[in-house]
Order: structure tokens, then sequence, then C-alpha cells
């Protein structure tokens, strides 16, 4: 059994997401099982080297998480130039912040190294399609994260879908966000870091949240054709890290029409100013002539033509129909493993051995230009249409 090792420089690592899903949830968790088994039967392992700006933070997740892990701190450095261009180094994964990420995909690319990075891949489609062009031509694998493809709920209706369950898909709604406490109240911090607030530090849940929606859309219902958006700052003023209240600048809700172009009509609500009764931080309904389904981040419940209800509307008295009973919960036993993981073990196949891989820059740039076309439209207050990228 042929063993490789895989350099990877983590930059960026320090932040909630990039410590708990990528470094720990998803590397960790894979040296943990003994690496990555190829189709060929090579056996792929990584080995993490911890990049970003903060010494003493790199050095205490590098103890802490390499001690659980291998029995020694991984490596670790504030010099990340210098880790890129090591010739035992094989991919430089990015999740530090959108507004930095062009300058670590060129270092990747100057010195030959795949690249894998969270998304937005940058702030504007310009500069998303700049990097992508970059990575191909520099000849090099390339990768962004979609993780909420690989969510259990996800990987169900697509299940669904496949099986002709839906019949025609007629419409999706889709319901995401949950209450961010602004810092104000005793007792209630923030959840959510300070800059996703701040328009000048690259926050705002349009630019964040279409990304996902995007990809969610066409590889789940079909591909995006256009868009009609309205995105509202509607708390004027949180409590940062440190205690001092700081003027938010950026969007905190939008909401958006998006259609595919098959005729699709989906409906998507984003906010960190609602508080949930639903069955999941995110819910996506979709309605066809055959069935519906409802998901959520690992459960999806299912109700066919035949079990639907026939309701007969009257105000004047109370509802004698239970609609959740109508449900069941679609293939309950299926289990699954992180999502962010999945597409990690993905990708090192793929660098490794070749494997099929379809997430590549242009997925990342796809994310971005239905951003860019959501802002135009709320700022605009018109349909715009999302063309194809070249």
């Amino acid at each position: 059994m042929a063993v490789r090792e895989l350099g990877i420089v983590m930059n960026g690592v320090t932040g909630r997401m990039g410590t708990n899903q990528h470094l720990v949830r998803s590397i960790c968790a894979i040296l943990e099982q003994g690496g990555v088994t190829c189709a060929d039967g090579t056996v792929v392992v990584p080995r993490p080297i911890l990049t970003g700006r903060n010494r003493a933070k790199l050095e205490s997740l590098s103890e802490e998480y390499g001690q659980k892990t291998i029995g020694k701190a991984f490596e670790c450095s504030t010099d990340v130039e210098a880790a890129v261009r090591r010739d035992d180094v094989d991919i430089v994964f990015d999740a530090s912040s959108t507004q930095l990420r062009g300058r670590f995909v060129e270092m990747a690319a100057d010195a030959g190294k795949a690249v894998y990075c969270e998304k937005p891949t940058a702030l504007t489609l310009d500069e998303a399609v700049r990097l992508w062009h970059l990575c191909e031509r520099a000849g090099i694998k390339h990768g962004v994260v979609q993780d909420k493809l690989f969510l259990p709920g996800l990987i169900k209706l697509r299940r669904l879908r496949d099986e002709g369950f839906f019949g025609r898909i007629l419409s999706v709604r889709g319901e995401f966000g949950y209450w961010v406490f602004t810092g104000h109240d005793a007792g209630q911090k923030p959840q959510r870091p300070s800059w996703n607030y701040r328009k000048e530090e690259g926050g705002g849940i349009l630019t964040d949240m279409f990304c996902h929606w995007r990809y969610v859309i066409d590889h789940t219902i079909g591909s995006v054709a256009g868009v009609f958006a309205a995105a509202r700052t509607e708390i004027a003023e949180r409590i940062d890290e440190s205690g001092a209240a700081y003027k938010c600048t950026a969007d905190d809700a939008a909401y958006a029409v998006f259609e595919t172009i098959d005729g699709v009509v989906c409906q998507f609500n984003s906010s960190w100013n609602t508080r949930v009764r639903r069955d999941d931080l995110l819910t996506i309904q979709v309605d066809g002539t055959r069935g519906s389904a409802v998901a959520g981040l690992r459960r999806c419940w299912i109700q066919s033509l035949e079990q639907t209800p026939r309701p007969v509307w009257n105000p004047d008295i109370a509802q004698e129909i239970d609609f959740r009973a109508g449900w069941r919960e679609y293939e309950p036993s299926l289990s699954f493993d992180n999502a962010f993981k999945v597409q990690w073990e993905q990708f090192l196949r793929h660098v490794a051995a070749d494997e099929p891989w379809q997430f590549g820059l242009e997925e990342g740039a796809k994310g971005v230009q239905l951003a860019e076309a959501g802002a135009r439209s709320w700022q605009e207050r018109r349909w715009v249409a999302v063309e194809p990228l070249s």
C-alpha cells in the first residue's frame, strides 16, 4: 500500500471557521482515521503547516491540536510566503479575510502549488474571474469550499430529485439565519465577529450568503439565470470584541428571488436578525407536481401527492388538520460525515491521484457573480440577469 504525504499550508485557520471546521473536524479528523484512500489504493496523509499573523494563536493551535492528533505540535509560521515556497508543500489553503485572498492565491500559483480556499473567493467578480484564470494559466489544481452541498439534508434533497420524487419541480423556498446578539444586553455577547458587519472589511450577508445560494441552487435545482434582491442594514450599531460600540456599515439581512434557466422560482431569505421557529437554522422547501420536501442541515421530511391533505379555507374555526403529521422523514437512518471533511477528502484525492473534481475557482467566481448581481438589483431596484462566465 503506497502512502503519499501532502504538505498543506493552512492560512487563516485561527478564525472560528478555520479552526473548527477546517483544522479540527477536517484535517485532524482525516489524520486520526489514518488518511484518505484513493481509488488506486494510495493513502493520502495531510501534513498541516499553520500560517497567519498572530504567532501566539498559531503556536497555541499547533500545540493543542498537534499533540491531540499526532503526538507533537504541528508546524506553524508567520512567514506565509516562505511556507508556500517550500518544496515539501503541495497545497495552499486560505481561510483568511476575503480582501486578502488574492495575494495568497497569487503566491500559490507563482509557486506552482494547488489552491483550495474559502468563499467568497473575492469581493468583486472581476477579481474572482482573474484568480480563476490565474490558476488555469499556472496549470495548478484549484478548488473552493462548497460545504452546504455536502450536508446530509442537501444530499437527501438531491437523492429525491434523482429518484424523480418531485415530478416537475415548481418552486423552492429557503429560510436561513438566526438572532445574532448585538452585545448591548448584559450576558449576551455577539456570536459572530464584528467584521461581518463592516462593509469596509468585507462584511455583508448578501456577499456571504449569495455565494452559498448560487452553488446550492445550481447543483440541486438548476443553473441560476437571474435575481431580484433587496438588502438592509437593519441594526445600526453593535459591540465589537473589545467592548466598544461601532456603526454597522454592511447589510445584515437580504431577501431574494432567483430564477433558474428552466424557470424554477427560488425564494431565499437570509438574516442575522430573525428568531428561529422552524426545524433548523437553514430549511429549504422544494415543491413539485408529485411531492414536496423540506430539508434542514441534517434531516429531510417529505410529503407525496398521495399524502397531501385537502384543506378548506375557513378562518372562522380552528384548523382541524395537523399539517406536520402529514410529513414523514426521508431516510432517517442515513449517516454522513462532516460536510467540510468530505469535500477536503475529495480535494486531497484530486491533488494526489487526479480523481474527479468539479468545484474549481470558476464555481467560486459564479458565487461572487450572483452576489454582485444581487447587490446591483438592490441598488437599481430591478431584475438582473446572470450570464455564463468566460
